[in-house]
């Protein structure tokens, strides 16, 4: 029972503090105390159930690493710089020879084919079955899938029309886990706020309206507490429904969705507007004019159903059991094809087994592939993954997700040991070809992956040019479009040269040790 408690803490805290704040925004690591608060309350309720989420939040506020003092071991460094040629093979291969292109094209044919992948949808299941069916194809090894329990949330039609001070539709987006309204809809004066604050100080005002949060773009660590917890605060004032700035610091008239998390009994409709509704209408509201919104939201929540992470492997030659891990997520909002988000960091991570198949390079560790599904709605695939081998963390040489862009590689975020960070150090200097170098701290573009950090594991994501990723993200925008070609082979050279490496080096990447008194907690 001690053990048990102390996984559901585990849970709770490593989620709420090491997924809840990560960023892709760069610059500014601020987070909100009361979301940190609020997410805390949620995830200990939800690890008590075994049933959790969580935002995802995607920022990259890491920072270069300065050179550190590093001693390798004896020998080390020209194991590492031995590799060149093996990395330069794969970087050819990718690059400008045959593989050229085609992880691009299997990513257009996913998108193509199956469209959006929201959990509870068949489109997912169909997907799934798909990646299944690619990697025996490709003879990759212990091809499998493991069921996960996630939301089935369907969005429905919805509309929003202001009808004061005069008539016009407003474009929006419900929110994950949002109710619907009555059939007939809400109609109901607006009241604009720019903070929780603001709403607490007109608390009076907002009783039997629809309140429209518009804050300062800021980062999306900072600013998306508005879509988490807009609704419940609005709700608390006695609001009827909520609008929330969609959590992008740039529009062209495109509402972005995202998840929502209730914190009261009383739950009200809620769904996203665009940059331009929410500034039209506090500039009517200072005017003094009055504005009155109709919402119609046919939202609707059914019983969780079950969904599968998708697993394949290269099988290691000498120490088979150790494993280096590459990930992304497979599912997606329904209103986008996810090409970005994450079918790029997905299909790469798969990619990066079929590379070494084909190149016939079979590392001394296992290389193990996971596909996540239920992310977007609170990274589900993710927490089940490491509820059911946690018990295998000193087995993992390394986990890697990639969900924070394809665009640009520049090297590797990444999170450990000062050892092992220096060993990363080494390995990376081995893509000046490609110039990406850069090792940055902590880890970023890892949501799901986050959680082994406090049991000591080492993890890493893709450093990548994704100054644009929230243009784009849980948007119309997120097509495949956003994808270049010679770009994501380029992230796939990287990605596939450094799981190799890592997965086929004598040493062992040191494992951060103070957490590991939790195996020796039961009884």
């Amino acid at each position: 029972m001690r053990r048990r408690a102390s996984l559901r803490t585990l849970l709770a805290a490593c989620l709420a503090v090491h997924v809840g704040c990560y960023v892709v925004e760069r610059g500014d690591t601020r987070v909100n105390n009361h979301v940190l608060r609020e997410q805390n309350l949620v995830l200990e309720e939800r690890a008590e159930n075994s049933v959790h989420s969580l935002i995802k939040v995607t920022e990259s506020t890491s920072t270069t690493i300065p050179a550190p003092q590093c001693v390798l071991p004896p020998g080390m460094a020209e194991e590492i710089q031995g590799y060149q040629e093996v990395v330069d093979r794969v970087i050819d291969y990718v690059t400008t020879g045959d593989f050229k292109g085609q992880v691009y094209s299997h990513l257009a044919n996913l998108v193509d084919t199956f469209g959006p992948r929201m959990t509870g949808t068949g489109e997912l299941e169909a997907a799934i079955d798909w990646m299944v069916e690619q990697s025996i194809a490709e003879n990759l090894d212990n091809v499998h899938t493991e069921d996960v329990q996630v939301p089935h949330w369907v969005r429905n039609n919805e509309s929003a029309w202001m009808t004061l001070p005069r008539l016009k539709q407003l474009h929006i987006m419900g929110l994950g886990s949002s109710v619907g309204t009555p059939p007939q809809g809400i109609t109901a004066d607006v009241l604009v706020v720019k903070s929780f604050d603001e709403l607490k100080k007109q608390g009076l005002k907002a009783a039997g309206k629809i309140v429209v949060f518009n804050p300062t773009w800021e980062s999306y660590g900072v600013t998306v507490q508005y879509r988490s917890q807009g609704a419940s605060e609005a709700a608390k004032v006695g609001a009827v429904a909520a609008l929330v700035v969609s959590i992008t610091p740039f529009s062209i008239a495109s509402p972005h969705t995202g998840q929502q998390y209730y914190s009261v009994e009383n739950k009200i409709p809620v769904a996203s507007v665009t940059l331009e509704d929410a500034a039209m209408m506090e500039r009517m509201q200072a005017r003094g004019q009055n504005i009155t919104v109709k919402l119609i939201m046919g939202a609707k929540n059914y019983p969780d159903t079950i969904s599968r992470n998708t697993v394949a492997e290269i099988l290691g030659t000498h120490q088979p059991k150790e494993t280096v891990l590459v990930s992304g997520h497979l599912d997606s909002w329904d209103v986008t094809q996810g090409a970005m988000d994450d079918g790029g960091g997905m299909m790469m991570s798969w990619a990066a087994l079929v590379v070494m198949r084909k190149l016939n390079i079979r590392p001394r560790r296992t290389v193990r592939a996971v596909l996540w599904t239920g992310e977007e709605q609170g990274l589900h695939g993710g927490i089940e993954y490491f509820k059911r081998h946690q018990h295998d963390h000193e087995q993992f040489q390394l986990i890697m997700e990639s969900d924070s862009g394809t665009f640009t590689p520049q090297g590797i975020s990444f999170s450990g040991t000062p050892e092992a960070t220096c060993i990363m150090e080494e390995v990376l200097k081995l893509f000046h070809r490609i110039n990406a170098t850069q090792l940055t701290n902590p880890m970023t573009g890892g949501p799901d992956i986050a959680v082994w950090e406090k049991l000591g594991v080492p993890t890493g994501g893709l450093k990548n040019d994704n100054s644009r990723y929230f243009w784009y993200h849980h948007s119309y925008g997120d097509s495949l479009i956003v994808e270049d070609p010679d770009v994501l082979d380029r992230c796939l050279a990287l990605w596939t040269s450094v799981a190799f490496v890592l997965a086929d080096i004598r040493e062992r990447l040191p494992h951060q040790q103070d957490l590991n008194h939790l195996e020796a907690g039961s009884g």
